[in-house]
């Protein structure tokens, strides 16, 4: 799965989900619940027990984990997936999510929307290293499209916005979730685009005061690449 701040029409295909309730965003904010909905989104409904190798718990434990997500509507039980009565399949209810700042974003939910971004930092990391330790074994034509981009750009807020919409809907055209809509020789492939103002810019009176005249807000909620 993946987060977001603001930057994607909510009304686009696949369009974040925006969490506002600090208690939904802590609940999402643990990297077993992250990598079980990530599964759930990618590969379809799944039993605790079928998603238990993939958070490395017990099926005992990967079910609490699915019900502390069905209580803040990102899974959902999925009978219809079920092979009998004995099976409890979950289903994602969401691709992604967004919890961007406002000028009155509560700190509950600053903090929170924080620890969402470090566990999908922490997932990304997980998944950048298991990359790594394969790559030599990758086939050529695979290891030399893949890499990191990294830049500097001079913008408004305003071109900053429309540059993270068109990579949204960019990248949302090759999401293609469901099998059938990939084309022959389609493989799985991260991608993460992060922008963020440069640290070392001199803000002056900005910092202190927001365009609307009230504080500005803190640090940003979150940060990821679209849907998995």
């Amino acid at each position: 799965m993946s987060a977001e701040n603001e930057g994607a029409s909510a009304s686009a295909p696949g369009a974040p989900v925006e969490i506002s309730d600090p208690l939904a965003l802590r609940a999402l904010a643990h990297p077993a619940r992250i990598a079980i909905l990530e599964h759930l989104v990618l590969e379809g409904p799944a039993t605790a027990t079928q998603c238990a190798g993939i958070a490395g718990l017990s099926p005992t434990a990967c079910s609490y984990h699915l019900r502390a997500l069905a209580k803040y509507g990102f899974v959902e039980e999925d009978a219809s997936a079920a092979a009998d009565g004995r099976h409890r399949p979950w289903r994602a209810k969401v691709v992604a999510v967004y919890f961007g700042e406002k000028a009155d974003t509560p700190p509950a939910a600053r903090a929170a929307g924080r620890a969402v971004r470090d566990s999908l930092l922490q997932r990304v990391a997980e998944l950048r290293d298991l990359y790594f330790e394969q790559e030599p074994t990758l086939p050529l034509e695979w290891r030399k499209v893949a890499g990191v981009n990294h830049d500097v750009l001079h913008v408004t807020a305003d071109e900053l916005a429309e540059l993270r919409q068109k990579i949204f809907e960019l990248t949302a055209s090759y999401r293609r979730l469901a099998p059938a809509d990939r084309p022959p020789g389609a493989r799985r492939v991260h991608a993460m685009f992060e922008v963020f103002p440069w640290p070392r810019e001199d803000w002056g009176a900005e910092v202190a005061q927001g365009s609307d005249g009230s504080a500005a807000p803190g640090s940003s909620g979150a940060s990821g690449g679209s849907a998995p």
